[in-house]
């Protein structure tokens, strides 16, 4: 078992989660129960991924947890396009978050690599 809030992985996904909710607190209110929900429930599910396979007791299980977090990485990263191509996100917002996603679907590759 894993203190999953000493993870970097589960630290920097985290701070994404933080700055999904941030920015689409200004999304259109008619996208409150759409994209904006969408988009939270994803980035959310990163970290909460991560912590929950922790909390598991093997590397196998951990594993599992962190292969759905690269696809809650996917998620994400598409919905940021619509946003962006919605124009609910500048270009400059879309390029650091993608920037974020992306180095956190490499941490979790290399994490998944060490585990076997």
């Amino acid at each position: 078992m894993r203190n999953f809030q000493q993870l970097l992985i589960w630290q920097i996904s985290h701070e994404l989660n933080l700055t999904i909710y941030k920015i689409s607190s200004s999304f259109p209110k008619e996208e409150i129960f759409g994209l904006t929900a969408q988009i939270r429930r994803a980035a959310t599910s990163i970290p909460t991924n991560i912590a929950e396979g922790s909390g598991r007791n093997s590397d196998a299980e951990m594993k599992r947890f962190l292969i759905i977090s690269t696809g809650s990485c996917s998620e994400v990263e598409y919905q940021l396009i619509l946003s962006k191509d919605l124009a609910y996100i500048t270009p400059a917002q879309f390029l650091e978050l993608s920037e974020q996603v992306t180095t956190i679907r490499r941490m979790i590759h290399s994490f998944i690599s060490r585990l076997g």
